[in-house]
């Protein structure tokens, strides 16, 4: 899908179709790709630059939000592609690039090492002296088109995102929740927070939220899934939602089955918003969509409670 100010967005094919995006921007010949999938979707877009007759040569930068491996495990096969690219990310995730062991096992000890050598591949390395340590207020300058990062903790520790204020937009990775296109309605977006294991932080997460609004942005350019617009109306529905998981999580904690609880309020809760959305889509198709992020928010806030009683 393309958009005005060189932006494509491009579906990595991760999971179902419109679940995971990758952004390209181009300015002036030149371009960059903001998160990129897994190893699989490296070949999706390297095509989508053969078929926009864009060289792989002419790829400055690789830019990753944070380090999950929606985002970022096909970095390494993307940087063995690009040449001339240099990799940006958050400083707190720089190392896991340059050697991505302890990102494997991380996500290994969470979905299971057959399931993350089947779902990701294997994860390259990439050199260390092709990496950019991104911190807070870092500017790219893709060809005259600055790229400011913003350090915005909530989601994970290690997350950044990207203002372009030649798009008047921000790329937002996971910070800004998630809003896939089959449950828009009249009303718009419906959007949801995302609180994925193993660094979900509500509070963080909240006044990262807020800061994005400080630019005034007029869209936001979302991993899961691209361009969603009426962003202070969408930051608040998010804001809500944050303080409402927290309290299912509280709700729940101390049940013998603590998962299950918060799972099951958790779907009732989200099935609750979407039909006050106009979501007509039925309880039993919605309950797939969301299935998988349902499942992921549990262990996160499940992860955020164990944390907060140490």
């Amino acid at each position: 899908m393309d958009y005005d100010h060189g932006i494509t967005a491009i579906d990595t094919g991760f999971e179902r179709p419109l679940f995971d995006a990758s952004h390209l921007l181009v300015e002036q010949g030149r371009a960059a790709f903001i998160d990129v999938g897994t190893n699989y979707s490296v070949a999706q877009l390297l095509g989508v630059l053969d078929y926009k007759g864009i060289p792989r040569e002419a790829v400055d930068y690789v830019i990753v939000t944070h380090v999950h491996l929606d985002h970022a495990g096909g970095a390494g096969a993307m940087m063995a592609a690009l040449p001339n690219a240099r990799l940006v990310v958050h400083p707190r995730g720089a190392r896991h690039m340059v050697d991505p062991t302890a990102l494997v096992a991380g996500a290994s000890a969470v979905y299971g090492a057959d399931t993350v050598r089947r779902t990701y591949g294997e994860l390259l390395p990439v050199a260390a002296e092709r990496v950019i340590e991104a911190a807070d207020g870092h500017v790219i300058d893709l060809a005259g088109r600055p790229l400011v990062c913003l350090d915005t903790p909530g989601h994970a520790r290690h997350h950044l995102c990207v203002w372009d204020a030649r798009a008047a937009a921000c790329f937002t990775g996971d910070t800004f929740g998630i809003s896939y296109r089959e449950l828009d309605t009249e009303q718009g977006p419906f959007i949801f927070p995302t609180s994925t294991p193993v660094q979900f932080e509500p509070e963080a997460m909240k006044t990262s939220i807020a800061r994005l609004l400080t630019f005034k942005p007029k869209a936001m350019f979302l991993t899961h899934y691209s361009r969603v617009t009426g962003v202070e109306q969408l930051a608040a529905q998010l804001i809500e939602q944050i303080d409402a998981l927290v309290e299912l999580a509280h709700d729940a904690n101390g049940r013998p089955e603590r998962h299950s609880a918060l799972v099951e309020g958790m779907f009732a809760y989200f099935g609750a918003r979407a039909a006050a959305h106009g979501v007509t889509l039925g309880s039993t198709k919605i309950r797939e969509l969301l299935a998988l992020d349902v499942e992921l928010n549990a262990q996160g806030l499940e992860v955020w409670l164990d944390r907060a009683q140490r």
